[in-house]
C-alpha cells in the first residue's frame, strides 16, 4: 500500500502508515494497491515502491544490489517481466524472482532438499497457493487469485446487502480480525459495527454476529479450502503417506484465520500446523536464498538477471 499526493505526485505514506489513510484523506491524496492478486497494476508506484524499499535497506546509486522477489507461481510470462523491469528501473543489477511457496517452505525450515513430502498452503493477501515440495521442487500446485482481500471485501458486500451500511477496507478487516472465523470456536463474542447509513447517509451502528461472518466469507474459505483438497489429489501416493505424518504447513497472512487450520483438517483429514511466523515467513525464506544464493539459485523461476550484473 502506498500513499500519494495526487496533484505533486509526491509519495507521501507507506505500507502500515499509508493503510490508516485509507478513506480518511483529501482527494487530491490516494492510498493505492500498486499490486493486486498479485500481479502489477500500475507500474510506475511499483516501481516506485521498489526504490523506497531499496532506499530504506540503505542502497544508492552505486551500491546496485541483486534482488529476489517472490512472486505467485500461478504469475504469467508478462507479469514475470514487469516485475522483472519494475526492479530494475528501481536500481536493482539484478531481479531474480522465486514462487511464492517455496521462499515459505524455506521460511519455515521444511526439508524441502529431502525425499519427502511436505506441504504448504500459502493464503496471502490477492493469492493463495497451495503446493507439496519435495527434493528442492514443486511435485503438485494449486493456484487461486482468492486471498485475505477477497475475505475483507465479502464482509464489505454481506454489511451492505443484509445491513444496508457501508463500511470501508480498513473496518472490514477490523471485523474480520475481531471475530472473523472459519469454523466455529469456543469464545466468540459479537461486535459493534459503525458505517454509514446508504438511505439516510447518516452513520449508523449495528451488532455482528461470528456466524454472520462465517457466513459472509464461507465462499472464499472454501474455495481455498478445495483447492487444498485438489492439490492433494494430484500428488503422487508415496508423498501423500509422508504427509499424514508431516502434516500440512499453513502461512501468510491469512492463515491467521482464526479456525481456518481446523477447517482445512477436518476436511482433509491430515494434521494443519500454523507455522511460527505466517507473515513473515515468505520474506525470512527469501532472505536464506540471498544468503545461500548459489545453492539455492536453481530453485529461482526462469530469466536470466539483466547484464549489468556485478558481483
Amino acid at each position: 500500500m502506498i500513499a500519494l499526493n495526487s496533484r505533486t505526485h509526491d509519495v507521501l505514506a507507506m505500507g502500515q502508515e499509508a493503510w490508516q489513510m485509507i478513506g480518511r484523506t483529501p482527494g487530491y491524496i490516494v492510498a493505492v494497491r500498486p499490486l493486486r492478486q498479485g500481479a502489477i497494476t500500475d507500474f510506475d508506484i511499483t516501481q516506485r515502491m521498489i526504490r523506497l524499499l531499496l532506499q530504506r535497506a540503505g542502497v544508492s546509486r552505486f551500491n546496485r544490489p541483486r534482488v529476489l522477489i517472490c512472486v505467485p507461481s500461478a504469475i504469467t510470462e508478462v507479469e514475470r517481466r514487469a516485475v522483472e523491469e519494475a526492479a530494475r528501473r528501481a536500481g536493482a543489477a539484478g531481479a531474480y524472482l522465486i514462487e511464492q511457496p517455496m521462499a515459505a517452505a524455506i521460511g519455515a525450515d521444511l526439508p524441502i532438499n529431502e525425499p519427502l513430502g511436505n506441504m504448504v498452503v500459502d493464503v496471502g493477501g490477492g493469492t493463495t497457493e497451495v503446493a507439496v515440495i519435495s527434493l528442492g521442487g514443486v511435485v503438485a500446485l494449486q493456484a487461486l487469485r482468492v486471498g485475505s482481500f477477497d475475505i475483507d471485501a465479502a464482509i464489505q458486500t454481506y454489511v451492505r446487502r443484509e445491513y444496508g451500511i457501508a463500511i470501508g477496507e480498513r473496518t472490514a478487516e477490523e471485523i474480520k480480525l475481531a471475530i472473523g472465523s472459519a469454523f466455529p470456536t469456543a469464545d466468540e463474542v459479537k461486535a459493534e459495527v459503525r458505517g454509514r447509513d446508504l438511505m439516510s447517509g447518516l452513520p449508523k451502528t449495528v451488532i455482528l454476529s461470528p456466524e454472520e461472518v462465517r457466513e459472509a466469507v464461507d465462499e472464499h474459505v472454501s474455495s481455498i479450502v478445495d483447492s487444498v483438497v485438489s492439490c492433494l489429489g494430484q500428488a503422487p501416493p508415496e508423498l501423500a503417506q509422508d504427509l499424514i505424518l508431516q502434516g500440512i504447513h499453513l502461512v501468510g497472512g491469512g492463515g491467521l484465520l482464526r479456525g481456518l487450520d481446523r477447517r482445512i483438517s477436518e476436511e482433509t483429514m491430515i494434521p494443519v500446523h500454523l507455522v511460527d511466523a505466517p507473515l513473515e515467513c515468505v520474506v525470512l525464506g527469501a532472505g536464506k536464498c540471498l544468503e545461500a544464493f548459489d545453492s539455492l539459485k536453481t530453485m529461482f523461476m526462469g530469466l536470466q538477471p539483466s547484464r549489468s550484473w556485478r558481483h
